[in-house]
This record gives C-alpha cells, structure tokens and sequence, in this order.
C-alpha cells in the first residue's frame, strides 16, 4: 500500500512538472506580435490586421526589406485590410470587402496593393494577377517607430516603421 501511494506521488510530481514546463514554454514573447487598428474614415469602417516587426537596430528599407521586392507589409501572415463600404484609395475605387494588403517599397515610391486573397503566409503564394487594387503613394520621412504601426485618421491610414512614414489617402 505505501508502494501504491509513492508511485501515485511520483506520478503526479513528474505531470506537475510536465505541465510546468510545457506552461513555461508557451510565455515566451512572440518576435513580432499581431495587432490590428480599426476607425470610421468618411463613412466606412477600415480594419488593418498585421504582424509588428522591431526594428532592432537593422536597416530597414532597402535592405531588411528590398526595395523591388512584393512585401507582405508586415510580418508573418500578411498584413489583412478590411472595409466595409466601397472607398477610393488615392482617387481609385476599393470595393467592399477583405484583402491581403502588400506594398512594393523603392527609395522615392511605393506601390501599394490590395490582393483578394486575404488569408496567407508572408508574400509566399502571393499572385499579381488576384490583385484588386494597386496605387502609388510617396513615402515620408517621420519620428522614429521601432515597431511597426499603422495609423488611421480622417485623411486615409499610413504604414510607420523605422523613420519613415507611407500615407495612403482615402474618399
């Protein structure tokens, strides 16, 4: 009987620090968490859902992001844009609806695209030809972001990472 009862005790001491351990591991901070920002602009709910990089210290544009390259305007997943009324982005019409949000950046524009596959890993499977919507836009530069941060306001929204401001003008 004094048997049973230690190997009961053992039994349940190696589960505690079982548990304790696989607990432990899943604190870890994520490298580049979510977050999302969502406001009204002229009538229409915008939602922007993205990874949040640092910057750490790197050169960002042009190095850690290749200027050229399709870029999944954040990190991880793509970045996610919702709207849920039709809306002109810089002067051209954005249907309703969700999409995969990417840019291209170079040193002086910056092509900005709405993808209709929303869901997707970085700009792996991304496909020019499921774009919806591409406009240009003129990077500026701005405060210091460490982290990655969209902004919405009543003008449109902006991407701000690292000294360098991408507004995007919404009607």
């Amino acid at each position: 009987m004094k048997k049973t009862i230690q190997l009961k005790a053992v039994a349940l001491f190696a589960f505690a620090m079982l548990f304790s351990a696989v607990t432990f591991a899943q604190t870890k901070p994520v490298e580049s968490p979510r977050d999302s920002v969502s406001a009204t602009v002229n009538g229409a709910t915008i939602s922007i859902n993205y990874g949040s990089p640092s910057v750490k210290g790197r050169k960002v544009f042009g190095e850690l992001e290749a200027y050229g390259k399709v870029w999944r305007a954040g990190a991880n997943e793509a970045t996610v844009f919702t709207t849920s009324k039709d809306i002109l982005v810089e002067g051209k019409k954005l249907p309703a609806g969700t999409y995969g949000f990417f840019a291209i950046p170079t040193a002086t524009t910056w092509t900005i695209i709405f993808n209709k596959v929303a869901k997707q890993w970085g700009a792996y499977k991304y496909d020019k030809a499921q774009d919806a919507l591409r406009v240009t836009v003129k990077p500026v530069k701005s405060a210091m972001n460490e982290r990655l941060v969209y902004k919405i306001n009543a003008k449109g929204f902006s991407l701000n990472w690292d000294k360098l401001s991408v507004p995007v003008k919404i009607k």
